[in-house]
């Protein structure tokens, strides 16, 4: 059986500590503002306090995709040691990340024709994706195939629910998830949406809250309504540098449902330029994803 590696992008947002304990490979988006451009690459390049303290200083962050010589190079490094390639990657319909490690792909399948490349798009970001990682992770140490993970990932990636609230509708309206009436009406009646992401990999609304400690109420309501199985799986909770927000939510989330562990972790750049600092997340394993509004 020929050998491959588990590979992701940084939008996965996984701890840097677990990244180099795996030696994980990635491809970094990037992240620019004030004529300066960023990797984004778990905080090494830009700390995430620094960024979300720029953003809250009225920075205009934009990121950009991994360029296509970015995924030909680490690739190509894999394929060097003649592997086979999973790449575990973000949702197209938050990103156009996927184009450009298809056009990597064909590159390196050119000049490698023996080596296999899939990719398969989770239909996520953040630690949703970074729970879909830590998954291929451990088939692969337990001796799964090359199939047997692309199979499983293709087949439970719609059961992975991700829900998040921000606390400022700015920038959302300015990514373009949010339109600028609706963020202008939110904004006047402390209107906290409620955010999922369907099953075509896209950005819902799917409630609205008033107020910020009933929004985060709410992810709790959700994740003891929709998560299956919960003693059997780590569910993840990301934040826009609001650290004790996001305690308290895993608080509340342990006294509602009984989990195996709870990750918690910075939303990187390339997402956190469009929830802004104040973001809270969670991302389970539980019903088919809701691609409707209530």
């Amino acid at each position: 059986m020929r050998d491959f590696e588990i590979f992701t992008d940084s939008c996965c947002d996984l701890p840097i500590e677990f990244i180099r304990e795996k030696n994980i490979k990635f491809a970094r988006l990037t992240c620019s503002y004030e004529d300066k451009q960023y990797f984004d690459d778990f905080g090494q390049s830009l700390t995430h306090k620094q960024f979300f303290q720029d953003l809250r200083n009225g920075v205009t962050p934009l990121s950009s995709q991994p360029s296509v010589e970015e995924f030909y190079g680490k690739f190509k490094a894999i394929a060097d040691e003649d592997k086979d390639i999973i790449y575990i990657c973000v949702s197209t319909g938050l990103s156009g990340t996927e184009n450009s490690a298809t056009i990597a792909k064909n590159m390196i399948l050119e000049e490698y024709p023996k080596i296999r490349i899939s990719i398969v798009n989770v239909l996520t970001a953040s630690l949703g994706q970074g729970l879909m990682v830590i998954k291929a992770l451990e088939m692969k140490e337990a001796g799964k195939t090359h199939d047997e993970i692309v199979h499983y990932i293709e087949k439970i990636k719609q059961k992975l629910n991700t829900y998040m609230t921000v606390d400022d509708l700015h920038h959302l309206k300015r990514g373009g998830r949010l339109s600028s009436a609706a963020a202008m009406i939110g904004i006047v009646l402390h209107i906290k949406p409620i955010l999922t992401i369907n099953n075509e990999g896209k950005v819902m609304p799917v409630f609205k809250v008033k107020g910020r400690k009933s929004s985060i109420n709410k992810l709790v309501e959700i994740i003891a309504e929709r998560i299956e199985a919960p003693e059997e799986q780590t569910i993840a909770i990301c934040h826009g540098d609001c650290i004790e927000e996001a305690l308290k939510l895993k608080e509340s989330i342990l006294k509602a449902v009984k989990v195996k562990d709870v990750m918690i972790n910075y939303t990187g750049p390339a997402v956190g330029t469009h929830g802004g600092p104040g973001n809270l997340a969670i991302f389970f394993m539980g019903k088919e994803r809701q691609h409707h509004i209530i």
